[in-house]
C-alpha cells in the first residue's frame, strides 16, 4: 500500500472512531423514567437512614451519658478545682455549682428547704402537666412506677377543648374530686396551678416539667400540623372539622419572617386557651387573669413564687437525668426506681409523641423569637437552677458543702 494511499486509510479510520465516540445513544424513554425513579428511591431510602442513625445517636447519648455527678468532677475527697468566680454558664448543673461556691451559698444549701414534698398533707402527686414538655414520657413513667411502687394512676380524659384556666367553682369542683381519690395515688391533667388549701382540702405534692420555651413554640407548631395528630383528634372527635390545607403546609420560618400572627408574639397579648402555647409560666402562676398576659413581669414572678414554695420537683426536659435523680431522692414514695425504668426501656420512651413531621429551625430564627420570651426564659432558667441545687443539696456529701462555703475569698462565715 502506498503512503499515501496509506494516510487516506488512517483518516478514514480516526473518523469513524469519533464518529462511534460523539454519538448519543437513545434511551428509551420509560428507561429514563425507571432511572429517575431509582434515584428518587435512593435519595428518600438514604434520608431515611440519616434520620434512623440521627435518632439512634440521640438514644446513645442518653445512655452513655455520664452521671451529672460525675460530670462535676467530685467524689467524696474531692472538690472541683476551678478558681472562684470562673464558673460554667449557670444554668448548667456544673455552672450552678461553681456560682454557688464563689459566692459562698453552699452553706446554705440544704435538702429540707428545697424540699416541698414535706408540706404535703396526702399522699397524692399532682402532676399539672404542661404541653410539649415530654409529659407523655413521664406519663408513661408514672404508669410503670404505679405497678412497681404500688399506687394508683388517673389521667384526665381527653378533651374536645382543653380548659386550663377554670373559673374557682371548677377550681373547686376538681380538687375535690382529685383529693376524693384513694392514697397513694398520681393524677395528671393539663390544668393551671390550683392551690388546694384554699378550698379548705389537703396539699398534694405538686409536680410538673419545663422546657427551652423557644423549642416548646417550635414544637407546638409542628405537633399540631401532624397528620397523626389529626387522626387521633377525629376518632376521638369525628365532627371536628379538618383544618385548612394552607394552615397546615405553613412552616415555621415563614411563620416568623413573614410577621404572621400566629408566630408574632407580642408582649402582654391574652390568648385564652391552650392553643396560646406560648405561656408556660402560666400552668405555674395560676387561674388569675393576671396571669393570662404573655411575657409579663407580674406572671413570671407569681410562677417563680409558686415554684419554690408550692413544687415538689418541676424538672427540665433537657436535663432529664438530672430531673429523674431529683424525682427519686425528693418523691421517693412515687419514684423509687425511675432511673433504672428509664435505663432499660429508654430506647422506646424517647420515641413516645415523636414528630419526625419537624423540620430543623435556625438559630437566626430562634433568636428572632426568643428577643419577646424574655421573661418565659427567665422562668425557664429560674426553674433549672432550682433543679440543679436540689441535685447539689441530695448527691454532694455535707463535708464538700461545708467545706466550699469556708474555702478562703468566699465568704462562708
Amino acid at each position: 500500500m502506498s503512503l499515501g494511499a496509506d494516510r487516506s486509510y488512517k483518516m478514514k479510520l480516526r473518523d469513524v472512531e469519533n464518529a462511534f465516540k460523539y454519538r448519543r445513544i437513545p434511551y428509551p424513554k420509560r428507561s429514563v423514567e425507571l432511572i429517575a425513579l431509582l434515584a428518587i428511591s435512593c435519595t428518600f431510602f438514604l434520608f431515611m437512614h440519616t434520620n434512623k442513625l440521627n435518632s439512634r445517636l440521640k438514644e446513645m447519648e442518653v445512655k452513655l451519658q455520664p452521671s451529672e455527678f460525675s460530670a462535676l468532677g467530685l467524689t467524696s475527697n474531692h472538690v472541683s478545682g476551678h478558681d472562684a468566680g470562673k464558673h460554667d454558664d449557670i444554668n448548667t448543673l456544673h455552672g450552678t455549682y461553681q456560682y454557688l461556691k464563689s459566692t459562698g451559698q453552699m452553706s446554705s444549701l440544704n435538702v429540707r428547704d428545697l424540699n416541698n414534698t414535706r408540706k404535703a398533707q396526702m399522699e397524692l402527686v399532682f402532676f399539672n402537666r404542661v404541653p410539649k414538655v415530654g409529659s407523655q414520657t413521664f406519663m408513661e413513667l408514672l404508669r410503670r412506677l404505679s405497678e412497681r411502687n404500688n399506687f394508683q394512676f388517673h389521667r384526665d380524659a381527653v378533651q374536645k377543648v382543653e380548659t386550663i384556666r377554670l373559673a374557682e367553682d371548677q377550681q373547686q369542683e376538681m380538687a375535690e374530686v382529685i383529693s376524693e381519690l384513694p392514697e397513694p395515688s398520681v393524677f395528671i391533667k393539663h390544668v393551671c396551678f390550683t392551690n388546694f388549701t384554699k378550698f379548705n382540702l389537703p396539699k398534694p405534692i405538686y409536680l410538673n416539667v419545663v422546657r427551652d420555651p423557644v423549642e416548646r413554640v417550635i414544637s407546638w407548631f409542628y405537633y399540631v400540623r401532624a397528620p397523626w395528630y389529626f387522626v387521633e383528634r377525629k376518632a376521638a372527635f369525628p365532627d371536628l372539622p379538618l383544618p385548612h390545607p394552607a394552615w397546615l403546609k405553613k412552616d415555621f420560618e415563614t411563620c416568623v419572617l413573614s410577621g404572621d400572627q400566629e408566630c408574632t408574639y407580642t408582649q402582654g397579648v391574652t390568648v385564652e386557651g391552650i392553643g396560646d402555647h406560648r405561656r408556660q409560666s402560666l400552668f405555674f402562676c395560676g387561674h388569675d387573669y393576671e396571669c393570662t398576659p404573655f411575657n409579663t413581669v407580674g406572671a413570671l414572678e407569681k410562677a417563680k413564687f409558686a415554684v419554690e414554695q408550692q413544687y415538689a420537683v418541676v424538672g427540665v426536659l433537657e436535663d432529664l437525668n438530672t430531673t429523674l435523680s431529683v424525682l427519686e431522692k425528693y418523691v421517693p414514695r412515687f419514684f423509687e426506681g425511675v432511673r433504672d425504668i428509664y435505663a432499660t426501656s429508654a430506647e422506646y420512651l424517647t420515641k413516645i409523641n415523636k414528630n419526625n413531621f419537624k423540620p430543623p429551625v435556625s438559630e437566626s430564627v430562634k433568636d428572632i423569637v426568643r428577643r419577646n420570651f424574655t421573661n418565659e426564659i427567665e422562668f425557664y432558667q429560674f426553674c433549672r437552677q432550682r433543679l440543679h441545687k436540689q441535685y447539689l443539696a441530695a448527691h454532694l456529701p455535707q463535708r464538700i458543702i461545708t467545706d466550699s462555703a469556708h474555702q478562703p475569698g468566699l465568704g462562708g462565715n
